[in-house]
């Protein structure tokens, strides 16, 4: 039998736009427990945002966040000896989970220099729907659309 399900942890929203969306997403960008280097790469990341795209940062980056988070996935289920890709709705909760993991980590494959420099060319692009971000996410729903057939193995 399973274990329970783990509880979620309550998060505090960040100091400087009271946001829980933006605790989330640094804790996302920590390296080895230090948060306050990712709130400082955040938040200069959102300035360099502000100065290029005339408007606020946060609210930049939530559009950004809202482009790259995927709707549909696929997941491996395995019938009678072979493996079905099945697709599957994202849940709310992993749909943000998802988006934040991808806009870090192609952010971080960027060419910039600085990390804070990665980040804001990777949110201004994700806004604009580009970038590699939302190709992941296009590629994702591709993927699942190719296989559409295999739905009614949906794992209830």
């Amino acid at each position: 039998m399973r274990k329970s399900r783990a509880k979620k942890h309550i998060l505090l929203p960040d100091p400087k736009f009271s946001d829980v969306l933006v605790t989330r997403f640094v804790n996302n960008l920590m390296w080895e427990g230090k948060k306050t280097t990712a709130y400082a790469i955040f938040y200069s990341a959102l300035d360099k945002v502000e100065a290029k795209a005339q408007e606020r940062g946060l609210d930049v980056w939530k559009k950004a966040l809202n482009n790259v988070m995927p709707s549909v996935e696929v997941k491996s289920r395995r019938v009678g000896g072979a493996t079905f890709q099945i697709p599957m709705e994202v849940p709310a909760d992993r749909k943000v989970a998802v988006g934040m993991k991808w806009l870090i980590k192609y952010s971080r494959n960027r060419g910039e220099k600085t990390m804070a420099d990665k980040l804001a060319n990777e949110i201004l692009a994700a806004s604009k729907n580009e970038g590699a971000s939302v190709k992941k996410r296009e590629d994702t729903h591709k993927m699942a659309d190719a296989n559409k057939a295999f739905s009614h193995f949906k794992i209830s």
